[in-house]
């Protein structure tokens, strides 16, 4: 069991010449000379060895309605703690966590050493307030992967469910394996245009594609958000790629459209409410759940049946109401909700 102020030994690391270490955990494959840290900033080359100096560091840590993930699909209604750590290995310029994604000053931070056997012990104190497990989030968690690894095996041993909100940005490898201990992911998918993802988020979009991919055929409960980014991600023809491609996975995968709002070092005005309406409209056009996020229009996060159409669920801000269920199907049609409740048969 690792101890406060301890570090595990780095998993997909491998030495390089001379006292160089070679990071084999995200596609930015970071060559780290000893001293310094990798593009994340939360793995370090300690005498030559690769060490997560992020391991149980927290700066975030509170108990969050589900659907602030966003999830919408995944025990609506229900609460889960959510935890999170600094750094990222991708570097967007308009980062809405930016202070703790990409901390100027690492003193900064407020840092708070919370080992996975607590992480445990607060979810089942929470219980009696409908948490149903851990979310690590905030920050990019594949950053935080020993750490996320060893907590969310602790997590579903004690009975309770692991939720990644992710960039996705992984090898291959890593991914299948800390997929085997997660219950549900939002996976950011920042754009469909490759070049968008290189020049503003320093990314490849098909290794995103891919995992989305991956997490979805390994029965993972998935649930996607892009940003809608003025002259960058709203394109129409992007958009109807996006919803095409996610549809062929399939079209009951909840995408949440997002409003961009400046932040970090990206400064264009907000997305205009016509040009998000006019995403929904597209993504609407093959997908059955299509939600609205950062901003409040009526029936925007509403659930519909998608056969009927009748409403299932109402939603204001993180207020929740399930109006028109018979347990897992529609009251009205008696279709299949898409839901997961604890019990659900996938």
């Amino acid at each position: 069991m690792i101890q406060e102020g301890e570090y595990p030994q780095a998993v997909y690391a491998a030495r390089g010449k001379g006292d160089y270490v070679r990071c084999l955990l995200c596609p930015v494959s970071c060559r780290i000379p000893p001293g310094a840290s990798g593009a994340c900033g939360g793995r370090e080359n300690i005498d030559g060895e690769l060490t997560p100096t992020n391991y149980a560091k927290v700066t975030s840590i509170s108990l969050d309605p589900i659907e602030k993930k966003p999830l919408y699909h995944f025990y609506p209604g229900s609460t889960v703690l959510s935890l999170g750590t600094y750094g990222c290995n991708l570097n967007c310029t308009f980062c809405q966590n930016w202070q703790i994604s990409h901390p100027v000053e690492m003193g900064a931070l407020s840092l708070r050493d919370i080992q996975p056997r607590e992480v445990v012990e607060r979810v089942r104190g929470y219980r009696d307030r409908g948490c149903i497990g851990a979310a690590y989030t905030y920050s990019e968690p594949v950053v935080w992967y020993e750490y996320v690894r060893d907590t969310s095996l602790a997590v579903r041993e004690a009975g309770s469910k692991n939720i990644l909100v992710t960039n996705a940005y992984l090898r291959e490898r890593p991914w299948r394996e800390l997929l085997k201990s997660v219950d549900a992911c939002n996976i950011d998918v920042k754009g469909f245009d490759p070049e968008f993802y290189r020049e503003f988020c320093a990314g490849d979009l098909s290794i995103v594609k891919r995992n989305v991919e991956i997490a979805v055929e390994a029965g993972v409960h998935v649930e996607v958000t892009t940003l809608i980014v003025p002259n960058g991600t709203d394109d129409s023809g992007d958009l109807e790629a996006l919803s095409a491609w996610l549809a062929q996975l399939d079209p009951g995968i909840p995408l949440h459209l997002s409003r961009y709002y400046p932040h970090y070092r990206m400064h264009r005005p907000p997305t205009p409410m016509k040009t998000l309406l006019r995403a929904h409209e597209i993504a609407a056009e093959r997908l059955n759940h299509v939600y609205l996020g950062n901003v409040l229009v009526p029936g925007g996060s509403d659930t519909t049946c998608a056969c009927c159409g009748e409403t299932l669920v109402r939603r204001s801000a993180y207020r929740v109401s399930l109006v028109g269920l018979d347990g897992e199907k529609c009251a009205g049609c008696g279709h299949p909700s898409g839901f997961i409740f604890e019990g659900s048969v996938d």
